[in-house]
C-alpha cells in the first residue's frame, strides 16, 4: 500500500486502535477513525474523524481510503455473561463486519480500498489441549469459536470484491496502557495471584507493539492475505505465565483459582480462561516477520515497568 493512501480504522479509540493510529501517524500516514463521538479525546492533530453508530458505516467515511482496519468490538470480559451481553459481542463483530463489507460492495470498483485487515481472535480454535495450531487448523467448538467463524466469514466476503483481506486471530494482548494485563496483574500485586484451574492450558499472548507491527505489515505487504495468528512465538501454559508474572512483580503465586469458580462466574465465556490453545504464528514467521517481543518475561517487565 502506498504511504500516501489514507487508512480507515474502526475501533480507533480502543487500546489497539490508539496505538495503531499513533504508529501510522508517526510514519506520515493519513488516518481516519470512525467514532460515535465527533471529537474523541486524546488524538493528535491531523487524525480525521467520521461518525457512525457502531454498525453501519457511512459511505463518505470510505472516500479516498486505501485500506481499512476493522478493530471494533464489544469487550468479551466486563459485564456479566448474560444473553444480551453475548448478543452484543456477536453483533459488534459479525453485524458490523457484514455492514462494512456491504459498504465496500456499494463503492465503484475503482474506489474500493486495496486492503482490508479484520480483527478476529484465537477463540476461533476452541479448546484443543496440547495440539499445535497454525492457521490451517480447523475451527473449534463453543460460543466464541462460533462468533469467530461467523466474523471471519463476514470478512471473507470482501475478497470477491477485489480487496486483499487479512484476518488477524489475536491472542491476549499485553500492554501497559490497559486491556487484560492490569486486570490479571491486580490480584498478583495483592499477593492473591495463582494459576487458573490446573494451569496446564496454553495461554496465547502477544505484545501490543507486535500486534501493531503485524497489522502494519499486513497493510503494506501484498503477500499477506488470509488468516494470521497474531500471537508471540513464545507460547506458555497458564502455570508458566503465572510463575513469570509472580517473578516480575515479586509476589507469591500460591492461590489457584478453581475451574469450577471460573465456570460459575463466566458460563460460556469461561473457555477463554480455561481453554487450551497452543497457537503457532506460522503465517507471520513464514513471511519473515521478526517479533520485537517473542518471550514472555521481558514483555511483562516492559509492560509493567518492573
Amino acid at each position: 500500500m502506498s504511504s500516501a493512501q489514507r487508512v480507515l480504522v474502526t475501533g480507533g479509540t480502543g487500546l489497539v486502535g490508539r496505538r495503531l493510529v499513533a504508529s501510522l501517524r508517526a510514519a506520515g500516514r493519513a488516518v481516519r477513525i470512525v467514532s460515535r463521538s465527533r471529537e474523541p479525546a486524546g488524538f493528535a492533530a491531523g487524525v480525521e474523524v467520521a461518525t457512525w453508530d457502531g454498525r453501519d458505516l457511512p459511505r463518505e467515511a470510505l472516500a479516498g481510503v486505501g485500506a481499512v482496519v476493522h478493530l471494533a468490538g464489544e469487550p468479551v470480559f466486563g459485564p456479566l455473561p448474560t444473553a444480551p451481553h453475548k448478543q452484543r459481542i456477536r453483533a459488534s463483530r459479525v453485524d458490523s463486519t457484514d455492514a462494512l463489507v456491504a459498504s465496500l460492495a456499494a463503492l465503484p470498483a475503482h474506489e474500493r480500498p486495496d486492503c482490508f485487515v479484520c480483527a478476529s481472535a484465537v477463540g476461533y480454535y476452541g479448546s484443543r489441549g496440547d495440539a499445535a495450531l497454525d492457521e490451517s487448523a480447523s475451527p473449534g467448538d463453543g460460543f466464541l469459536a462460533e462468533v469467530c467463524v461467523a466474523w471471519e466469514r463476514a470478512a471473507l466476503a470482501a475478497e470477491p470484491l477485489g480487496v486483499r483481506t487479512v484476518r488477524m486471530r489475536i491472542g491476549i494482548v499485553l500492554a501497559r496502557e490497559g486491556g487484560a494485563l492490569p486486570r490479571i496483574a491486580m490480584p498478583f500485586r495483592l499477593g492473591l495471584g495463582g494459576r487458573i484451574g490446573d494451569g496446564r492450558q496454553w495461554f496465547p499472548w502477544v505484545a501490543l507493539d507486535d500486534l501493531v507491527g503485524l497489522t502494519r505489515t499486513a497493510l503494506d505487504d501484498p503477500r499477506w492475505s488470509g488468516a494470521v495468528n497474531a500471537v508471540a512465538p513464545g507460547v506458555v501454559t497458564n502455570a508458566e505465565f503465572t510463575r513469570a508474572l509472580g517473578a516480575v512483580l515479586a509476589r507469591p503465586t500460591w492461590l489457584p483459582l478453581p475451574a469450577a469458580a471460573v465456570r460459575l462466574a463466566l458460563g460460556d465465556l469461561s473457555d477463554e480462561l480455561l481453554g487450551s490453545r497452543r497457537i503457532v504464528p506460522r503465517a507471520a514467521l513464514d513471511r519473515g516477520y521478526s517479533f520485537a517481543s517473542p518471550e514472555l518475561e521481558p514483555t511483562l517487565r516492559a509492560a509493567l515497568g518492573a
